[in-house]
């Protein structure tokens, strides 16, 4: 007994020192959970960063479209004026401009009919462009995509003079059709790409599969590829409706009437005055406009991401 104690009681301290003992893993657990907690305070704070940064330009236009002059203005010469909050009670002076003194509601309808046009043409064409570049066209269909894409990095403010005379020698100035016929020029390159990239991501045996059950390949693609393929189908149209809804050179160069503007040009025209900014009536109208285009792209941001990682993803 006395040798076996002897053996413990040397044990004991050997065991402290190598960090064995019941008290060894105290400090590395408290040090994992103090670096756990170090990790999710600062993913919150990116979080709560990114989202002011998001949501702060939005608020601006807010407190700008319902500020009355006064309170816009007298940060100038009042130090005491704090500009991110209402100093005076809110007014409507500004939307009622926007509504009753200029043509907001016609614009927006040229825009959206303008838009829905270009986005049914883009998906026209660039859907099965993107389906035969990614799979009929061999090794020179990432090559040619690519060359595709280039196009759409081309300047408006080079190209704006020669689609100027083919407007002219089609007597479509001063028509939404100039633009219906314009525009697609910039969004099919830019969707043909990314739904090249969406149509690789879906594998090729499902097609394979699909054909040895009997279905020939037009069939294939309206009955499997299509389906599979909604949320880069739906990507390409969002971001089509806003290259269209945001474009300014082609507008500014083909529509002169009042009537026929759409919302980005007509906005600019008819509340930039010379050197007077009506800053409220635009930035009602900015956050007007801006805020059903969010609402969809948070109803649809599921379909909307998956839609833009698929491409990055090898089939």
């Amino acid at each position: 007994m006395r040798r076996w104690q002897t053996r413990d009681a040397r044990a004991a301290p050997v065991a402290t020192l190598r960090g064995t003992g019941p008290q060894a893993g105290i400090a590395p657990r408290w040090r994992r959970r103090a670096v756990r907690l170090l990790k999710r305070t600062a993913l919150y704070l990116a979080a709560l960063a990114f989202t002011v940064f998001a949501v702060f330009p939005f608020y601006w236009m807010f407190l700008t479209a319902f500020k009355t002059n006064r309170d816009l203005y007298v940060g100038a010469t009042n130090l005491q004026h704090i500009p991110w909050i209402f100093n005076e009670p809110p007014t409507l002076q500004h939307v009622r401009l926007l509504f009753l003194e200029t043509h907001y509601l016609v614009w927006v309808r040229n825009t959206v009919l303008v838009g829905a046009l270009v986005v049914l043409i883009t998906l026209l064409v660039a859907v099965p462009a993107g389906y035969a570049l990614a799979r009929l066209a061999g090794r020179w269909g990432e090559r040619l995509g690519i060359a595709i894409f280039l196009t759409y990095l081309i300047p408006p403010t080079l190209l704006f003079i020669p689609f100027a005379r083919v407007i002219a020698m089609l007597h479509l100035q001063n028509t939404l059709w100039a633009l219906v016929l314009v525009y697609p020029t910039f969004t099919i390159p830019f969707c043909t790409w990314l739904l090249m990239g969406f149509f690789r991501s879906i594998p090729r045996d499902i097609e394979e599969q699909g054909m040895i059950d009997g279905y020939s390949r037009l069939a294939v693609i309206r009955r499997v590829m299509f389906p599979l393929a909604v949320s880069g189908i739906l990507t390409a149209a969002m971001f089509a409706f806003t290259l269209v809804m945001q474009e300014f050179v082609y507008a500014l160069t083909f529509i002169s009437a009042v009537g026929r503007m759409t919302v980005s040009l007509g906005v600019p025209v008819a509340l930039v005055r010379g050197d007077v900014f009506y800053w409220g009536s635009l930035m009602a109208a900015a956050l007007i406009t801006s805020i059903p285009i969010a609402v969809v792209y948070n109803l649809f941001i599921d379909r909307f991401i998956q839609g833009l990682t698929a491409g990055a993803v090898k089939g």
